[in-house]
C-alpha cells in the first residue's frame, strides 16, 4: 500500500521541527549518548609482567605517574564501568602506592639488570615489611616477611661473597666437610641418604660463578613477584580498609580465600590475625611461587638443586624459637650392615627448601606456629620486629657463623647399631 503523500509532509515537517529547536535551545538541552570514561584506554589491560622477571609496572600499556592511575581510576568509578575492567588499573595503582611507600623504582627494580643494580631495592623489600608490621601490629605476615627475610637476605648476600671468591670458607668447606663425612660412613648408609646430600658432596666444588648469578637472580624475581602481589593488598586495605580489599576482588585482583583473610584481620581478634596470616602464607609459598621454585631446582643441568640445598643448610629463619632445618627435620638412615642394623642420624636437613611439600612442613611445623607465639607476646614483638633490619642482616650473615655450623655438621653425626 503506498503511503499518503499527507503523511509523509506530516513526518517530514516534525523532524523539521525537532531540528530548529536543537538550534535555538543549545546543545545543553540536546538528550547525548553515554559518553566513555576518559580512562577508557586504561580498561581491559591484562596483565602481562607480574610474575617478578622484568622491570616496570603490570603492563608497559599503564603509567607508572600515582596521579595519572589515581584519575584514572576515579574517572573509572564515577562513570561506572564493571570493576573487572579496570582490574589490572587498579592493581597497577596500588602497586606504585606501595612503591612509592618503599622508597622503590619501579622502572629500575628489574632483576634482568643483574645483582648489583638491584641490591639496595632487595633490601628495601624487607625493610618495607617491618615498616608494615610496625605501623600496623595486626599484619602477622608482613612482620613474618620481615623478621624472615632479614634470614633470606643475609644467604643472599652470602652466595654473593662466595661468588666473588670461590674458595671462600662457605660452599667449598661445607662441601668438602659432607664428602669427608660420608667418606667414614658405611656405603649401605649413604646409600640411603637423600640424594640432595651425596650430590651437595660431589657437585658443590664445580659450581661457578655463574651459577651463583643465575640462582641470584632467580631469587630476585622471587622476591618481586611476592612484592607486586601481596604488597599492594596491604596498601589498599592499609588505606581504605575492608573496603579497598572489596574493590580488589571485585575487579578479579584477589581470590576469594585471601579475601576472607582480610575479613578474618578485620575482625580485630588473634584468631582473624592469625587465620590471615595462614591465607597469605598459603597464598604466598604454594601459589605466587610455587612454580618458580620448581624451575629453579630444576636449573642449570643440577646446580639449581645443589644451590637450593646449600640454602637449606644454611638457612634458620630469625624468627625466635625456630630451629634450623637440619635440626627440625636431620635426615635419618638406617641399613642392615653384617647382620646388624645400624642408624646414622645426621645434621642435615632431610629435606630441600625448593621442595613444595616438605617446604610447607616445615612452614607449617616450626615456622609460623613460632612466629604467631611471638607475635602473642606484644612486647616480644615490638622489640623483634623494631630491630634494624640491617642489624638483622649483619647477624644472619654465613661466615660469622661458619665455625658453629662446622662444628654442629662434624659433631651431630650419630652412628649406633
Amino acid at each position: 500500500m503506498t503511503p499518503h503523500p499527507v503523511g509523509r509532509n506530516v513526518r517530514t515537517t516534525a523532524r523539521i521541527a525537532g531540528l530548529l529547536a536543537c538550534l535555538l535551545l543549545g546543545p545543553s538541552m540536546i538528550p547525548a549518548a553515554h559518553a566513555a570514561p576518559a580512562s577508557v584506554e586504561y580498561l581491559d589491560i591484562k596483565a602481562v609482567d607480574d610474575d617478578g622477571s622484568t622491570g616496570g609496572g603490570l603492563n608497559p600499556a599503564l603509567p607508572l605517574e600515582e596521579s595519572t592511575l589515581r584519575e584514572a581510576l576515579d574517572d573509572a568509578r564515577s562513570a561506572g564501568v564493571a570493576p573487572h575492567r579496570y582490574g589490572t588499573l587498579l592493581h597497577q595503582y596500588w602497586l606504585v602506592v606501595a612503591a612509592r611507600n618503599a622508597g622503590i623504582d619501579l622502572a629500575a627494580w628489574d632483576p634482568s639488570r643483574g645483582v648489583r643494580a638491584n641490591e639496595h631495592t632487595f633490601n628495601l623489600v624487607y625493610v618495607n615489611y617491618l615498616r608494615l608490621a610496625t605501623r600496623h601490629p595486626e599484619f602477622y605476615w608482613a612482620g613474618l616477611a620481615g623478621i624472615a627475610g632479614g634470614s633470606f637476605a643475609s644467604g643472599f648476600f652470602d652466595i654473593g661473597d662466595v661468588g666473588t671468591v670461590l674458595d671462600l670458607p662457605g660452599i667449598h668447606r661445607l662441601g668438602s666437610t659432607v664428602a669427608d663425612l660420608l667418606a667414614g660412613v658405611p656405603p649401605e648408609l649413604v646409600a640411603g641418604l637423600p640424594s640432595d646430600i651425596r650430590l651437595f658432596a660431589t657437585e658443590g666444588p664445580r659450581l661457578t660463578v655463574e651459577d651463583l648469578d643465575w640462582y641470584r637472580t632467580r631469587l630476585m624475581i622471587m622476591q618481586r613477584h611476592i612484592f607486586l602481589d601481596l604488597v599492594p593488598m596491604h596498601e589498599a586495605y592499609a588505606a581504605l580498609g575492608t573496603a579497598g580489599i572489596d574493590e580488589m576482588y571485585a575487579a578479579g585482583v584477589i581470590d576469594a580465600d585471601i579475601r576472607v583473610g582480610w575479613q578474618s584481620l578485620a575482625a580485630g581478634t588473634t584468631a582473624g590475625y592469625v587465620d590471615a596470616l595462614l591465607r597469605m602464607t598459603d597464598r604466598e609459598q604454594n601459589h605466587i611461587v610455587a612454580d618458580q621454585w620448581d624451575e629453579t631446582t630444576a636449573g642449570r643441568g643440577g646446580m639449581g638443586r645443589v644451590l637450593t640445598y646449600l640454602s637449606t643448610v644454611a638457612g634458620k629463619p630469625a624468627v625466635p624459637g625456630v630451629r634450623a632445618p637440619g635440626v627440625f627435620a636431620p635426615a635419618t638412615v638406617r641399613a642392615e650392615i653384617g647382620g646388624r642394623m645400624l642408624a646414622l642420624r645426621t645434621p642435615l636437613p632431610a629435606f630441600n627448601w625448593a621442595d613444595r611439600d616438605t617446604r610447607w612442613a616445615y612452614i607449617m611445623g616450626d615456622l609460623v606456629p613460632h612466629h604467631i607465639e611471638m607475635e602473642s607476646d606484644p612486647a616480644l614483638a615490638a622489640t623483634v620486629l623494631g630491630e634494624s633490619f640491617w642489624d638483622k642482616l649483619a647477624r644472619g650473615r654465613l661466615v660469622p657463623r661458619l665455625p658453629d655450623l662446622i662444628a654442629d655438621m662434624t659433631q651431630q653425626w650419630q652412628l649406633a647399631g
